[in-house]
C-alpha cells in the first residue's frame, strides 16, 4: 500500500543498454501498467520496458 491506501501491485520496469534496471512506475492495473510500457517503447529509444506483478520474478 501506499501512503493514500491505494493498493498498486503492477510495476513498469526499464532496462538501459548497460543492463541497468530502473522502476519507472507502480499502476494499480496491468492493463495500465501495459498501456504506460508501450508508450515509453513507442518514443523510439533503445531501451526495454516491461510490465510485472510485485513478487514475480519472470517478465510478462
Amino acid at each position: 500500500m501506499t501512503d493514500s491506501g491505494a493498493v498498486l501491485p503492477w510495476l513498469v520496469i526499464r532496462q538501459d543498454d548497460n543492463g541497468n534496471r530502473y522502476r519507472v512506475g507502480r499502476y494499480a492495473t496491468q492493463e495500465e501498467a501495459r498501456r504506460t510500457a508501450d508508450k515509453l517503447e513507442d518514443r523510439g529509444h533503445k531501451r526495454l520496458y516491461w510490465v510485472e506483478r510485485i513478487g514475480q520474478t519472470t517478465r510478462s
